[in-house]
C-alpha cells in the first residue's frame, strides 16, 4: 500500500535528494538574522573582536545611525595575509581549538560567525596590519563574495568600513527605527564594553560630530567619564572575594534611585549580561532605603572561574547559565548590604543641608526664558458659583470648547440631596452618549472609598469608579488633542531646574523634545546628558521636573510593546501616566466631583488606553442578590 506524501495538505511526488546543504551566501545571511539585528549588532561585535586583540585605543565612527557607514578602528595586534582571509569564514576562530575550550572562555567571541555574518548583509573593506609586517592587507567583501584583497600600506591594526548595511536585505532594512532610536542602541552597546575596559581609550562619533570621548584610567574615573563629575560622590564602592566569584565595582547612593531602568550594569568575565535573578539580589540590598517604585543603578563586575559558567546560551552571549546561582544570589546580596553598611547609608533627615536654591551653573550666552503668569479676565470673586476649583483639573476639556461650557464645567457646587431616578437614568443616557450637557451635576453625589475609588451616588444606581484610572483616562484624550494639535498649556517653572539623565535617557528625551514642547513640557539641552526644565503641563499633578521626567521615560519604554499604538498615542499614555495622581491620593469633594464630570466628558469614559476597566455600575438588584 504506497503512502501518500502530503505537506500542509498538499500532495507531491517523491522525489530524491530533498535535503541539500545551503550555499554559503544563504547561510551566511540566516546567521546574520541571529547575530546581526540592527547597526548596533556590528559595532558590538567589531569592537569586541578589537578587545580581543589587545586594543588600547578603539574609535567608532557611523553616519547616519550606521545605515550609511560604520567603521572601527583599533590599534590591536593586527592580522596577516592568510588570517585577514580567513576570518571572513564560517565558524573561522582564533579563540577555540576543542570543545573543551568553550567551557573556559574569557575571551569575547569565539564562534567565527560575526564577521561572516556581517559581510553577508553589507559591504566591508578590511585594513588591517601586524606590527612586525612592513605592509598590511586590504579586502573587500561583499555578499559574503571577496572581491579584492591586496597589499597596502596602513597603520597597525585594523580598521573595519561596514557600508550600507542590509542593502541585499531590504526587508530588514525596512524594520529599522529612527536615527535617534539607532545610536541610542549604539550608544548602549558601546558603553556596555567601555564601562568594564576602563584601561582603553574609546570614542565615538556620529555625523562627525563627537558623541564620547574617554580617556584609559580606572572603573570609577570611567564611570564618571560617561555618567558626568556629579555621579562621583554618588558611588558607594562594592568589594567581596570568595572561593566562589569575586565581586567589585559600584552601587549608586539610595537617595539617587530613579524612578526609570537604565542604570543597572552587572558584568560577568567582562562580559555585559541580563539576569532579572541577579538584579534581584541586588536591589534586595536596598529595601527600606528607596521608595517603592524607584530602581537603583549600579555597575557590578563578577570574576568566576569559566568553567562554572556556560556563555553559548545566546547568540549575543547576553545571557548566562551558572552552576551555582543561589550560591552567587547569596553572595551579591551580602556584599551590597555590608558596602551600604559599611558607608553608613541609611535614610536620614539632613538638618544641616543648605535651604537655599541650588542652580545650574548657565553656559555662556543662555538667556533664560521669561517667567510668564496666566490670569482669567473673567473672573469674579464675587460672583456666585465661581471657585478655582483644583490646579489639577482646571484645564480645558477638549481644546476649542466654548468659555461658557468651559466655566460651567470648572464651576464646583456645593452638595445637594440624593438625585431623583429621573436623573439617574438621565446620566447613563448622557454617558452612552459621550456628554454630560444634560444632567444636573449639583444634584449628583460622590464618595471616596479606600482612597482609591469614587462612587457616584445616584438613586436606584451606583457607579464604582477608580479614580487612578479615571484620571489616566482624562489626560490622555487631553494630552492626545495637544500632541495632535500643538497648542501646550504651559506652567512656567519660577526657577529652570536642571535634569541629569543617563547618555542613553539624554538621547531619548532629545528626540521626544519637539512633541512633547506641543504637550506642554518645556525643556532645553543644557548639554553633557543635562537637561533644563523650564516649564511643566498645566495640569500634571507631578511638581518636581527630575521625577515627571524620570516617570515618563520609563513609561514611554514600557509602552513601546503595545501593539496599534502610534507615537502621539503612546507618548499621550505616559505622559497621562507620569501627570496623574498617585494610588491612594486623597481627593476633596471639588476634586472628586471635577474628576467625574471630566471623566463623563470622554470620548470613551469605560476604559483606559491600555483596556483597562474604569468604571462599573452596580446595580441595587445585583447587591440585593450578593446580600441574600
Amino acid at each position: 500500500m504506497a503512502l501518500e506524501n502530503t505537506v500542509w495538505g498538499i500532495n507531491f511526488v517523491p522525489m530524491s535528494n530533498l535535503i541539500q546543504l545551503l550555499p554559503d551566501h544563504v547561510a551566511n545571511q540566516i546567521a546574520a538574522g541571529e547575530v546581526i539585528q540592527r547597526p548596533a549588532s556590528v559595532i558590538k561585535e567589531l569592537v569586541e573582536n578589537a578587545i580581543d586583540a589587545g586594543a588600547t585605543e578603539i574609535t567608532v565612527v557611523v553616519k547616519d545611525a550606521g545605515r550609511t557607514l560604520i567603521q572601527v578602528i583599533d590599534n590591536g595586534c593586527g592580522m596577516s595575509e592568510v588570517d585577514a582571509r580567513m576570518s571572513f569564514e564560517r565558524h573561522a576562530t582564533s579563540k577555540i581549538r576543542s570543545a573543551d575550550d568553550i567551557f573556559k572562555i574569557l575571551t569575547k567571541g569565539f564562534r567565527g560567525e560575526a564577521l561572516a555574518s556581517i559581510a553577508a548583509i553589507a559591504q566591508v573593506e578590511l585594513k588591517t596590519r601586524r606590527g612586525e609586517d612592513a605592509l598590511g592587507q586590504h579586502l573587500t567583501v561583499e555578499g559574503s563574495e571577496v572581491k579584492n584583497q591586496q597589499p597596502i600600506a596602513c597603520p597597525a591594526g585594523t580598521q573595519f568600513l561596514v557600508k550600507h548595511l542590509f542593502y541585499n536585505t531590504p526587508a530588514r532594512r525596512n524594520f529599522l527605527k529612527s536615527d535617534a532610536v539607532e545610536i541610542k542602541h549604539i550608544t548602549e552597546e558601546f558603553l556596555r564594553v567601555a564601562f568594564v575596559h576602563a584601561d582603553v581609550g574609546f570614542r565615538l562619533f556620529s555625523n562627525e560630530n563627537e558623541l564620547f570621548h574617554l580617556p584609559a584610567g580606572n572603573a570609577r574615573q570611567r564611570i564618571v567619564q560617561i555618567m558626568g563629575k556629579s555621579f562621583n560622590e554618588k558611588l558607594v564602592p562594592v568589594e567581596q572575594d570568595t572561593s566562589l566569584v569575586r565581586v567589585s565595582g559600584f552601587v549608586v547612593k539610595p537617595e539617587f534611585a530613579k524612578k526609570t531602568r537604565g542604570e543597572q550594569y552587572l558584568f560577568v568575565n567582562q562580559r555585559f549580561i541580563k539576569s532579572n535573578y541577579l538584579h534581584h539580589a541586588i536591589a534586595s540590598a536596598f529595601d527600606d532605603l528607596i521608595d517603592k517604585g524607584s530602581f537603583p543603578s549600579y555597575f557590578i563586575y563578577l570574576d568566576l572561574d569559566p568553567a562554572s559558567i556556560d556563555i553559548n546560551i545566546h547568540p549575543t552571549k547576553t545571557e548566562i547559565k551558572f552552576q551555582d546561582e543561589r550560591s552567587l544570589y547569596a553572595i551579591i546580596a551580602a556584599a551590597v548590604k555590608q558596602s551600604l553598611g559599611l558607608y553608613n547609608i541609611k535614610p536620614s533627615l539632613d538638618f544641616d543641608h543648605p535651604t537655599h536654591f541650588e542652580l545650574p551653573i548657565a553656559p555662556k550666552g543662555y538667556v533664560p526664558a521669561l517667567p510668564q503668569s496666566r490670569v482669567n479676565p473673567d473672573y469674579n470673586p464675587f460672583k456666585t458659583g465661581s471657585s478655582s476649583g483644583s490646579a489639577a483639573f482646571i484645564a480645558p476639556q477638549q481644546p476649542g470648547r466654548a468659555a461658557a461650557q468651559w466655566e460651567e464645567l470648572l464651576r464646583v457646587q456645593q452638595e445637594f440631596d440624593v438625585p431623583l431616578q429621573a436623573e439617574a437614568k438621565q446620566l447613563e443616557t448622557a454617558m452612552a452618549q459621550g456628554s454630560h450637557q444634560q444632567v444636573d451635576w449639583n444634584r449628583v453625589k460622590t464618595f471616596q472609598l479606600y482612597n482609591c475609588y469614587i462612587i457616584a451616588d445616584l438613586q436606584g444606581e451606583m457607579y464604582l469608579i477608580d479614580q487612578k484610572r479615571a484620571h489616566e483616562r482624562v489626560l490622555y484624550e487631553r494630552f492626545l488633542a495637544l500632541l495632535k494639535e500643538q497648542k501646550p498649556l504651559v506652567q512656567t517653572q519660577l526657577f529652570p531646574e536642571a535634569v541629569e539623565l543617563s547618555p542613553q535617557d539624554y538621547a531619548m528625551v532629545l528626540e521626544w523634545a519637539p512633541a512633547l514642547a506641543g504637550a506642554g513640557l518645556a525643556i532645553e539641552n543644557f548639554g553633557q546628558n543635562t537637561l533644563v526644565v523650564n516649564g511643566m503641563p498645566a495640569f500634571s499633578r507631578e511638581n518636581n521636573p527630575k521625577v515627571f521626567i524620570e516617570t515618563l521615560i520609563e513609561q514611554m519604554k514600557h509602552h513601546r510593546a503595545i501593539p496599534d499604538m502610534g507615537l502621539s498615542e503612546r507618548m499621550a499614555l505616559s505622559l497621562a501616566r507620569s501627570s496623574g495622581i498617585r494610588r491612594k491620593e486623597h481627593l476633596s469633594k471639588e476634586e472628586r466631583m471635577a474628576l467625574v464630570r471630566d471623566l463623563f466628558e470622554c470620548d470613551n469614559p469605560w476604559y483606559t488606553a491600555r483596556g483597562k476597566t474604569v468604571l462599573t455600575v452596580l446595580k441595587e438588584e445585583e447587591l440585593t442578590k450578593k446580600l441574600s
